[in-house]
């Protein structure tokens, strides 16, 4: 049976070993942001069935949903929709084949975050 104590090692290699990545970093931000939009569609959800069920639910629901907290979930929901979609894009071009190398792979990731910020900014600016 082989020797499985072979020092202070990991037997497998672990996150503290590897260099953090573009790919890798943005590729756990998506399923990051997509845990987070499930929060958000449960907030969506709480603010329509409190509309339903009656104004001092609906108050309660909307003096939390338009309060600084509310707006700053809110506005990182839009941040994540966004960052979601393009990873999502990112993955649709991955699975085409194409900017698979590591330089163009990179750049993706890089132009990920620059764009879901900049359409983050113009939806709530503009929207």
């Amino acid at each position: 049976m082989a020797d499985v104590n072979r020092g202070d090692r990991p037997l497998s290699p672990h996150l503290t070993i590897y260099r953090p990545q573009w790919t890798s970093m943005t590729s756990i931000l998506v399923r990051i942001t997509g845990n987070a939009l499930v929060v958000a569609a449960v907030l969506i959800v709480w603010w329509f069935v409190a509309a339903a069920t009656g104004p001092e639910a609906f108050a309660t629901a909307n003096g939390f949903l338009t309060s600084w907290f509310g707006d700053l979930i809110m506005f990182l929901s839009v941040l994540g929709v966004w960052y979601h979609l393009l990873g999502g894009l990112r993955h649709l071009v991955w699975d085409s084949g194409r900017m698979l190398d590591v330089e163009k792979s990179e750049l993706a990731g890089q132009m990920m975050i620059v764009l879901s910020v900049l359409l983050t900014i113009f939806t709530v600016v503009v929207v």
